[in-house]
């Protein structure tokens, strides 16, 4: 599998190589291609355009095929996601009570649009449907960390702890 020069700092030669063992882990298994490209993603975090060319040429498959599983299952992206992923709720009792304003405030203090990755590579921002906290609400998730009743004012505090 050829290594290409990329500013991406993931895509290593010692990173295509454990990408390789994978692939030969799995070559000719019936169902594999799920499997590796969970691995993939594990390995470079996400799964650029070199990473599934070199799977669809190591696991004989082509790269429609991979990218066709890599776009329509949500586990998988093919850009760059931040190290803490923020989902805010903006489910109706959220919204109701000032999700908004809330997403606005983020998207300004990050710099990033809904689904955007800061250049950083800090954060990522996904919109997210109820989280089951709707007493609570506007409610959000950093990783596994929840925070409720948020306001605008809130968020810089918030962002800093990570």
């Amino acid at each position: 599998m050829a290594v290409k020069e990329c500013r991406d700092t993931v895509l290593t030669p010692e990173n295509f190589q454990k990408l390789q063992e994978v692939i030969d882990e799995y070559k000719g298994k019936k169902g594999a291609l799920i499997p590796v490209l969970q691995k993939a993603q594990d390995i470079f975090g996400y799964l650029p355009l070199e990473v599934q060319k070199g799977i669809a040429e190591g696991m004989g498959v082509t790269l429609q095929e991979v990218y066709g599983v890599a776009t329509f299952y949500s586990q998988f992206s093919v850009k760059p996601r931040g190290k803490h992923t923020i989902g805010l709720c903006m489910g109706t009792a959220c919204y109701v009570r000032g999700a908004k304003a809330v997403l606005d405030k983020i998207k300004e203090e990050l710099g990033v649009d809904v689904g955007g990755t800061t250049e950083d590579l800090k954060f990522t921002l996904e919109p997210t449907r109820c989280l089951g906290c709707c007493g609570l609400a506007p409610v959000m998730m950093i990783d596994e960390d929840v925070y409720a009743k948020l306001t605008p004012d809130k968020i810089p505090d918030i962002l800093k702890k990570y």
